[in-house]
């Protein structure tokens, strides 16, 4: 019962909503159609349609789409005045809903169907050299086509997708209208070139994001489905207790190790959040810290799930995809920040604990050696995937030999072994989180062949670079300026839509403008993922921070803003690698010599933002205002990865330092104490 709980908590803060609890023939449809579903992913890693990929990707939708209207209610809100006369939402999909599922098998199913429809219709083949010429059928269906994917968007995720999504659609068919003066102005498209570019073309519904879907993360949603049942969601929080129980700072230490670790399982932030916060929140207050300042703990944690490999969120399959790069390469590009991420969060765990007078606590777990001889192999799979990936195997291999390896690996735990009805649990619990997400790729088809009809990614870069521009005409200046606008941008972009369509409308409109001022693909692509999944924790939506708010039961607004303290490096390490040549080094890119200085500079840099952020240098005492103003000032220069930036922000750096001990023995030499808090602990 507690960890259904925990999982409802968890689905009312995820990108998505949550969905129904399906029984009867309802559910007994999805289970079965979610089975179909999963094999078919499955048996498309080895034995690939003949077909080819997009006719999948036809298969796969059809099977999907209609899932989202049995799983997800439409939970259409009524005026305020017929509320009270509203009936229960029932558990059970409408006859809407039903029709919605025909009409979706119909839509998606119609160009592989080997029938005649008036002039449209008589198969794949057909429908394909049909491209650019579409007959009325096509037209009618791929408008329905189009209708239902905004409304699964909108069950999904709420209004705003859809309304981005129609806003797109709206300036592809009016755009023409516009004066060809504004840089924004094109051509014009009629309806049925848009219809066209949706449904019959490598751009639209089965584009990129779609294939990513179909072929990535359904495979990585039901492998963290099946880690997950095989008990190692557990063992990772008792590993995190185990290996801090000695500790002064445990209970906070134990709390951001269990993020790292979960993050492996789940991939989601909120999700992440709400599972660390369940078990480490009772030893949080035990220990001490307040509501406020816990949940941003928790929820900057929680998010580093989707930074963290070896499972990164889902636009990280897209960016490998976009770039045409192995997804090994990918997690490479993740690895140094994600070490520098959770390396600010520590050091502010430390600082807190000295600064608020954290009490240790004792933590009732066994040995970290004995849980590791008894349940270390649930790392195996994890470090498998890496091996497979590091030897050349493919991605969706690589994934698919885990998930067997898991499942053989369960039967050393009677309690977690994966039977068949267990196997299917996780296969249709993993299925149906990837239901979602499928929409919103989909959707997300709309954004880009939009963008690539009309032209509007390279129009956006040059009106973006054109403002950069007007301020200085410095070159350097000017891609500081672009890539501090960008991201403004994609974190107000990210704080309406989902982290994958952040990310894809992000790469289409801001990533041209940074590769037009000579930044490297890797980094512009990982500065918007980075931004794109930033949202979890920006105000005013911060979906992770306001989980954890429910589950520590703090103030909404003091969380949020513990949480962006919490997880400031990872708002200022993207921007240290796209401004300088050097930067590429913290994406594990240039050789030893660059990746070494890069990586041990920044982390200076984040060292001292702990510092300048919480107050406290740790083992000397407080820091006052003009060695915090001092410590933030070097913490930012020091991102600027050049040696004379560099050597400027070490000598503000050491001058802060030298300004907490001065004051340290002028408190001494006052005969108060010099560090309180730090002689209890």
């Amino acid at each position: 019962m507690a960890e259904r709980a925990t999982r409802d908590l968890a689905a009312q803060f995820e990108d998505e909503k949550p969905g129904r609890v399906l029984s009867g023939p309802a559910g007994l449809l999805l289970t079965a159609a979610a089975l179909a579903v999963g094999a078919l992913a499955l048996w498309q890693v080895f034995r690939p349609l003949s077909q080819g990929s997009k006719y999948y990707l036809i298969i796969f939708l059809a099977g999907v789409l209609p899932l989202v209207f049995l799983a997800y209610p439409a939970d259409l809100r009524l005026p305020t005045r017929l509320r009270a006369r509203r009936r229960p939402a029932s558990a059970r999909p409408t006859v809407t809903d039903w029709v919605l599922v025909v009409l979706a098998v119909a839509a998606c199913l119609y160009p592989v169907l080997p029938i005649r429809i008036g002039s449209g219709g008589g198969g794949y083949n057909a429908f394909l050299d049909r491209q650019g010429l579409l007959a009325p059928t096509d037209l009618v269906l791929g408008t329905v086509l189009l209708l239902l994917l905004l409304e699964a968007c909108r069950r999904t995720t709420g209004w705003i997708l859809p309304a981005v999504c129609l806003l797109f659609l709206g300036y592809g068919y009016y755009g023409g209208l516009l004066p060809q003066s504004w840089p924004v102005a094109h051509a014009g498209l009629d309806f049925s070139q848009l219809v066209d570019a949706f449904y019959n073309s490598d751009s639209g519904f089965y584009g990129t994001p779609l294939d990513v879907a179909a072929s990535y993360i359904v495979l990585f949603t039901i492998y963290g489905a099946v880690l997950e049942l095989s008990g190692a969601g557990r063992f990772f929080v008792e590993l995190s207790a185990a290996a801090f129980r000695r500790s002064r700072t445990a209970a906070g230490r134990t709390a951001v190790a269990s993020g790292f670790l979960l993050g492996t399982v789940s991939g989601s932030g909120a999700a992440t959040t709400v599972s660390i916060g369940a078990v480490t929140w009772p030893l949080l207050r035990r220990a001490g810290y307040p509501p406020e300042r816990a949940g941003g703990m928790l929820a900057a944690a929680g998010v580093g799930a989707i930074l963290s490999p070896p499972t990164l969120g889902a636009a990280a399959f897209i960016i490998a995809e976009y770039l045409g790069v192995s997804y090994l390469q990918v997690l490479g590009w993740a690895t140094v920040p994600t070490v520098l991420y959770y390396l600010g969060i520590l050091l502010a765990v430390e600082i807190d604990a000295r600064r608020s007078g954290v009490r240790p606590v004792v933590i009732d777990v066994g040995s970290p050696w004995r849980l590791l001889a008894r349940f270390g192999y649930h790392f195996a799979s994890l470090i498998a995937i890496i091996v497979f990936l590091a030897v050349g195997v493919s991605a969706t291999r690589a994934v698919v030999f885990a998930i067997l390896l898991t499942v053989a690996l369960s039967f050393l735990d009677r309690t977690h072994r994966l039977t068949p009805a267990r196997l299917v649990t996780a296969l249709v619990t993993g299925v149906r989180g990837v239901l979602a997400v499928t929409a919103v790729c989909a959707a997300a088809g709309i954004i880009t062949a939009t963008t690539t009809k009309t032209g509007l990614g390279p129009q956006a870069a040059a009106l973006l670079i054109g403002g950069a521009q007007a301020a200085t005409s410095d070159p350097t200046l000017v891609l500081v300026l672009t890539a501090l606008l960008a991201a403004v941008a994609l974190t107000l972009l990210g704080l309406a839509v989902p982290v994958t369509a952040s990310f894809v409308i992000g790469w289409v409109i801001v990533g041209p403008a940074l590769l037009d001022l000579g930044v490297t693909a890797p980094a512009a692509a990982m500065f918007v993922f980075y931004f794109a999944v930033l949202s979890e924790v920006s105000p005013p939506t911060a979906l992770a921070a306001v989980a954890a708010a429910a589950v520590t039961g703090g103030r909404l607004v003091p969380t949020m803003w513990q949480t962006l303290r919490y997880a400031l490096p990872a708002y200022l390490i993207p921007i240290a690698f796209v401004i300088t040549p050097a930067g590429l080094g913290l994406l594990g890119i240039g050789g030893i010599q660059r990746i070494a200085f890069a990586a041990v500079v920044t982390a200076l840099s984040v060292a001292v933002l702990a510092v300048a952020a919480g107050g406290w240098l740790p083992g000397v005492g407080p820091a006052g205002a003009p060695e915090r103003v001092l410590g933030a000032l070097a913490g930012v220069t020091l991102l600027w990865l050049e040696p004379v930036p560099v050597t400027v922000g070490a000598a503000l750096a050491a001058v802060a330092a030298a300004g907490v001990f001065i004051r340290r023995a002028g408190r001494s030499s006052s005969g108060s104490p010099a560090n309180p808090v730090e002689e209890q602990l």
